[in-house]
């Protein structure tokens, strides 16, 4: 008998169908800003929509160029800060990503750096994974513009976001995806309290694709920025209504489409748990309709066109963080709570006084917080809806609060600088003209009336809040 011949143990080698996935799911994540430009847009009134739309796709452009120089770096660098950030030089500029791969990286046959980020086998060019995470940064900084509608310079804004993705952003990533304090690792936090083995926490902390890192951070940075901006003009007292509900519902359509690559896609792999993330995914969402249109019909009366397309958003809000964690029927209650608590908290606002102007702080905060929260009660291994005890739901609230006021006290801090130096508001004059002619000289729509031409600046204010059809606030103003 001759002998048997083992093979000898390949190399790593980039698995090109999870590649594949990767990169249609990067392209998906991408395609949410300029949807959430089209939702955002609609909400807004007529002379403002050009505005909102273009500081979604302003901080396409600001953190597309900031996260390839030193943002993937300071997330997902190979040294780590404090337990804060990774050093932004490692790999400046995407050094040792692209080229001549950085001493100690694993590269295939080829010579190009590949990763196997979840340890499974599965590997994909590391330049794919930079991608793939530019684009939540995108998002996440797009989110936060609709809380301060209508009412404040492009140019600060755009310096915001630089500012804000990476004093604010990045060490959050870090802290939860990179390898922190927030993160599963025997240096973090959850280490610390219910202790590690073999390197690895014995609760790990669940935030599948982003309620800390993204809404819960985006969430608490848009209440900031709204106290510190101010209301605008009227607010409590004019009405606002979106000016094109059509464009509200395109938007959260699109938004909706592009989060299956953001959830399902944070597992980089085309498997059973990202088949399982799309499942739940779609029926939380499905569930968060529900629930914020029944609130309405028993609150207001009325089922509206906006509500459904708000509860779209909440209910991809509160699954994102526990997608991987959670049954479908699980998912179903949480989706169906999301709506609910949504559809509840964009009231808060006229209570308390603060013009969140697209209820970023209802819609994401809330919801954030709920979907993290709530993984540590539905989790089907460590939830404690399941019988295994109070630890997971600890955790979950540790990070919770944790990136809430990391956020918020350095939000506070760029924003107040940025007031004291080149200012958030635009002139009163042009504020109540129409933002879209101050800042960029152009009209959202060539409107004709009797007797001649006029723009959208000078139309009549169709608008109304995004979410109050028929009074505006609490004190019985109507529309």
């Amino acid at each position: 008998m001759s002998p048997t011949l083992l093979p000898l143990a390949a190399e790593p080698a980039i698995d090109t169908s999870a590649t594949a996935f990767v990169i249609i799911c990067a392209s998906l994540v991408l395609l949410m800003t300029p949807g959430l430009a089209l939702f955002y847009g609609g909400m807004t009134r007529a002379k403002s929509v050009l505005n909102m739309m273009m500081m979604s796709f302003g901080a396409m452009g600001v953190v597309g160029v900031v996260y390839v120089l030193w943002g993937y770096s300071m997330s997902f660098g190979g040294s780590n800060i404090g337990g804060i950030i990774g050093n932004p030089f490692d790999k400046f500029g995407l050094k040792g990503v692209v080229g001549e791969a950085a001493a100690g990286s694993t590269v295939d046959a080829d010579g190009v750096a590949i990763v196997d980020v979840f340890g499974a086998d599965v590997w994909i060019p590391e330049v794919l994974f930079v991608g793939f995470q530019l684009t939540f940064a995108i998002i996440t900084v797009a989110l936060i513009s609709g809380a301060i509608a209508d009412r404040a310079k492009f140019s600060t804004w755009l310096l915001f976001t630089g500012l804000w993705v990476t004093l604010v952003y990045f060490p959050v990533a870090h802290m939860v995806w990179g390898g922190g304090l927030l993160s599963g690792s025997e240096d973090g936090i959850s280490a610390k309290i219910f202790g590690a083995t073999d390197g690895v926490a014995n609760v790990l902390p669940i935030d599948f694709a982003g309620g800390t890192v993204v809404h819960i951070n985006a969430g608490i940075a848009g209440l900031v920025l709204a106290l510190i901006v101010g209301k605008r003009l009227g607010f409590g007292k004019t009405a606002m209504r979106p000016h094109n509900v059509p464009l509200v519902m395109l938007g959260a359509g699109l938004l909706w489409f592009g989060w299956f690559g953001f959830n399902a896609g944070s597992e980089l792999a085309a498997d059973g748990l990202s088949s399982l993330v799309w499942v739940n995914t779609t029926v939380a969402t499905c569930a968060a309709i529900l629930g914020w249109l029944l609130v309405e019909k028993l609150r207001d009366g009325h089922a509206t066109s906006v509500g459904a397309a708000s509860g779209v958003v909440a209910g991809l809000v509160a699954i994102t963080p526990a997608c991987g964690a959670l049954s479908p029927v699980g998912s179903i209650v949480l989706g169906a709570v999301a709506g609910a608590l949504a559809a509840l908290a964009v009231g808060l606002k006229f209570r308390f006084g603060y013009d969140d102007s697209l209820d970023v702080v209802g819609v994401h905060l809330v919801a954030g917080l709920w979907g993290t929260l709530g993984a540590g009660l539905l989790a089907t291994e460590g939830g404690l809806f399941y019988g295994d005890g109070i630890d997971q739901l600890v955790i979950q609230v540790v990070i919770a609060l944790a990136s809430l006021v990391f956020s918020a006290v350095v939000t506070a801090i760029i924003g107040l600088g940025l007031r004291a130096t080149i200012g958030w508001r635009v002139t009163d004059d042009d504020e109540t003209a129409g933002i879209d002619q101050a800042e960029h000289a152009e009209s959202g729509y060539d409107l004709v009336a009797r007797g001649g031409r006029i723009g959208s600046a000078s139309a009549p204010d169709l608008s109304h809040d995004a979410r109050h059809h028929d009074e505006l606030t609490s004190e019985g103003v109507k529309a």
